[in-house]
């Protein structure tokens, strides 16, 4: 199966100069919990709503911009890529959201581990990305609580 027959392609997205207040009014209204930063549908970011509290909020700065606390290498997919290697993807690089983009580099969807275990051919795909997404990288052990 093929990223494109899975992905939502009905995309919230902002830009690198919006408030964080207008990224965390998008991730509301769309009920998630990242949006693609784009300039001109090509992807430039994304932010997060925990970069918005941990870069942003916790700090003290209740003002930035979107460009001030979103990660900007951002791993992408292709719609014609197989749903099997995105789940690995996304497993390898513990992202719970990847932007897909076309040939052109431009937005057309965004695919989820949602999406992923809707699928029942995928169900153990998207378990084993989660929890490989969801485990403690060695710097999260360290920390003392």
């Amino acid at each position: 199966m093929k990223v494109q027959q899975i992905m939502t392609t009905d995309v919230a997205c902002c830009e690198a100069t919006d408030s964080i207040q207008k990224a965390a009014q998008a991730m509301k209204r769309e009920n998630c919990g990242s949006v693609p930063v784009c300039e001109h549908r090509r992807v430039v970011g994304i932010v997060t709503d925990r970069d918005i509290v941990l870069k942003a909020v916790a700090q003290g700065k209740f003002d930035c911009r979107v460009e001030d606390c979103m990660t900007k290498s951002v791993i992408t997919g292709r719609p014609d890529m197989d749903a099997h290697e995105a789940a690995d993807l996304m497993a390898q690089h513990q992202i719970r959201r990847l932007p897909i983009v076309d040939e052109r580099g431009d937005l057309c969807g965004i695919l989820s581990i949602g999406d992923l275990a809707t699928v029942d051919i995928h169900v153990n795909e998207a378990g084993a990305a989660l929890s490989k997404i969801s485990a403690p990288t060695e710097a999260q052990n360290n920390i003392v609580h």
